[in-house]
């Protein structure tokens, strides 16, 4: 297929369907590319970068610039925290965010995650059903079946449902059995503890650690080039200097690329940008993360993930990835963090999901992350559909025009 006939199939073709172009996880995918010397990596790879556990050390950063030569940025703190290179771009293909937060705002965050999972169900019920309809219940078995008596026992006594904004327990819901002796003690003993922070140990019912010293913290996050699945800037780029992988991922090739900046527009992440033209090297070219593509096709751990010192940004198989990070998830929801959420695991988002799953603990908008970041080609289809259709309107209102109005 030729470079033009390519380019126009992806601007009508609504993003197209890259497993297809790319053909990763199959043996034909090495073949596409010239060859990759493992077979094993010849399906779609990615990153998940959980921020939970990130310290803020700023390895990656420098792992990347080291291995991939790219410009320091200047050491001067941009007055955001910590932070020194203030966003992803032409020089900087991870960038790790520092954001403080009060405990107002961890409340929030709590209450903002929470939501995203509640389907509205009653939350309190018994465990036996007895009593269930009278403290609101449907009568069903719920969760509380699956905990530990002491710790069921604990939370039904808490009172009907929990306020998360203030981490207290709420009053019981009109009509439910008054408080008698015991409930009145458990539930002065559970005061300002989240239910959800609740564990059962050897010594009883206790609150987690994460429950405490929650009036400040750091969200730190190392931002990545997302490689979408339906990548704008590659559906964008007229020259080819923009390509697709056999490993799923979306890389620039400088010495193709004109500079024109189509990419940078076609990016709903604002990730790829057009390095100076004083710049020494690759200056005036597109440039961003590769995900190392050069280290991949040896069969190694891109530069970042290797250095980091927590785990923290972790690689291997998409699908690998997505399943951590949903368990990863579960987990902290199980421990009272119900802020964790994921970042482009969905398939059905405007970028058909991303290759880089990020768990974030507050909402996108907190990290400088769009809420639902959407591809321009996918739209650029029914676009061009108005466009024709204003086109044609307009030629019709001028015929009838000249018509109409005759020869003077």
């Amino acid at each position: 297929m030729s470079l033009v006939t390519e380019y126009i199939r992806s601007q009508f073709a609504g993003g197209g369907d890259p497993s297809k172009q790319a053909g990763w996880g199959t043996p034909e995918a090495t073949t596409l590319t010239g060859g990759a010397p493992n077979d094993v990596l010849a399906e779609r790879m990615g990153f998940f970068t959980d921020t939970s556990i990130c310290i803020g050390c700023k390895a990656c950063e420098v792992a990347c610039k080291e291995w991939n030569r790219n410009p320091e940025d200047g050491y001067e703190f941009t007055g955001y925290s910590y932070d020194n290179t203030g966003e992803l771009g032409a020089d900087t293909w991870r960038h790790v965010a520092f954001v403080e937060q009060s405990g107002e705002q961890i409340a929030r965050a709590r209450e903002s995650g929470r939501k995203l999972v509640d389907l509205g169900m009653p939350t309190l019920r018994s465990a036996s059903g007895a009593g269930a309809e009278a403290a609101g219940g449907s009568g069903e078995a719920s969760h509380l079946a699956d905990l530990p008596d002491d710790a069921a026992r604990a939370i039904r006594v808490a009172g009907g449902h929990t306020d998360y904004a203030t981490d207290a327990p709420s009053a019981l819901d009109p009509g439910a059995p008054a408080l008698d002796v015991e409930r009145a003690q458990v539930a002065d003993e559970l005061a300002g503890v989240n239910v959800l922070d609740i564990v059962a140990t050897d010594n009883g019912v206790m609150p987690t650690a994460l429950h405490e010293a929650q009036d400040f913290r750091w969200l730190m996050a190392s931002d990545v080039c997302k490689h979408c699945t339906h990548a704008g800037c590659l559906d964008n780029c007229p020259t080819g200097a923009l390509f697709r992988t056999e490993f799923g991922t979306v890389v620039v090739q400088a010495d193709v690329c004109n500079g024109c900046g189509y990419c940078v527009g076609g990016c709903p992440f604002g990730v790829i940008e057009r390095r100076e033209k004083t710049a020494t090297v690759n200056h005036g070219n597109a440039q961003k993360c590769t995900l190392c593509y050069d280290r991949l096709k040896e069969g190694q751990t891109p530069a970042c993930a290797q250095t980091c010192p927590t785990t923290s940004i972790k690689f291997g198989t998409h699908a690998e990835m997505v399943a951590i990070a949903e368990e990863r998830v579960a987990q902290l929801h199980a421990q009272g963090m119900t802020e964790a959420r994921l970042y482009g695991a969905n398939l059905d988002d405007g970028v058909g999901g991303t290759g880089s799953v990020f768990l974030l603990l507050d909402d996108p908008e907190v990290y400088g992350l769009p809420p639902d970041p959407v591809a321009p080609s996918k739209t650029l289809p029914e676009s061009y559909k108005r466009m024709a259709m204003a086109a044609g309107g307009m030629m019709a209102a001028a015929a009838l025009a000249f018509v109409g109005g005759g020869v003077a």
